[in-house]
């Protein structure tokens, strides 16, 4: 997707594989695009000559410098923004397509009209229901619906196992209940203290 506005292919959904060989992060994936375009770094076939997809290593042919190409630091996101980047900036001086590096350098108009017809085809594969962006910035999370029933208390929400009857007497009679217990052992304690002296 291009959602650049300032791009020729703008509005664009041009659609591609980016296939990942077993040498990978070692050696480069393999990029296409699946729709036909016009631009001067693009083979016929779709396949995309760019910097980062060739081999690691500096290349004296070319004069591409190792830190332009390849390397297992990248991954699939950096290609995607190389490919976006190229896309609105294309390499003119060694063109994988002569004849829309021509067009791009002599005739700006019919090259941005191809790239507009190329993205009106494109169009039409947009699956149904996509909303397309229309900038880089990300809009805020959808605003949750406000369930009031979530927020409404109900009585047995606020019964925490005590009683509303008034039996707080009865509680009383259980504590009192429980401290004379605790006072019968106690003195039960003591008497046999009293008797192990004794047999002393």
């Amino acid at each position: 997707m291009v959602i650049n506005p300032d791009s020729a292919f703008y509005g664009g959904y041009l659609k591609a594989e980016m296939v990942f060989t077993n040498e990978y992060p070692y050696q480069p994936p393999k990029f296409r695009f699946l729709v036909p375009i016009v631009h001067p770094n693009i083979y016929p076939d779709g396949t995309l000559c760019i910097s980062i997809l060739h081999k690691p290593g500096e290349d004296l042919m070319s004069g591409e410098e190792a830190s332009e190409r390849w390397s297992p630091l990248q991954g699939a996101e950096s290609v995607l923004r190389s490919v976006l980047l190229l896309l609105d900036d294309p390499e003119i001086a060694s063109p994988a397509n002569v004849d829309a590096g021509v067009i791009y350098r002599d005739r700006r108009s019919e090259y941005n009209q191809k790239a507009k017809a190329t993205v009106e085809r494109s169009k039409r594969d947009i699956p149904e229901g996509f909303e397309m962006p229309v900038s880089f910035e990300q809009g805020p999370p959808p605003k949750a619906e406000n369930d009031d029933d979530f927020w409404a208390e109900s009585d047995d929400e606020l019964d925490f196992g005590g009683s509303d009857t008034g039996d707080d007497d009865g509680e009383d009679q259980e504590m009192q209940d429980f401290e004379e217990d605790g006072d019968e052992d106690q003195e039960f304690t003591d008497g046999d203290e009293e008797d192990e002296d004794k047999e002393h």
